[in-house]
């Protein structure tokens, strides 16, 4: 799974690409925000990314990164979601 830092408007939907930003594994940028990353929407135009997400920092501000979204995926959100099950409340 592929992931590409971007800017992204979400009041008009636009996506700018990062000057310097390269493609980094997904997982990686997961962990780096704490798994703290939310489906914001699908593109269609941006080969071969399919999701736009915003991951958030310990500021609670949104960075944006499309996700090449595939198999890897679904298990990794699965297994995210097993680890984090009755971890909260105390």
């Amino acid at each position: 799974m592929k992931s590409l830092r971007i800017d992204y408007d979400e009041s008009n939907r636009t996506i700018e690409t990062v000057e310097k930003a390269s493609p980094e594994p997904w997982d990686a940028v997961c962990e780096r925000y704490d798994n703290d990353v939310h489906r914001i929407s699908d593109i269609g135009d941006r080969e071969p990314y399919t999701a736009v997400y915003a991951c958030y920092d310990e500021n609670n501000q949104p960075v944006y990164y499309l996700v090449e979204e595939d198999a890897a995926l679904m298990r990794m959100k699965r297994k995210t979601f097993l680890d984090k099950l009755g971890q909260g409340g105390e």
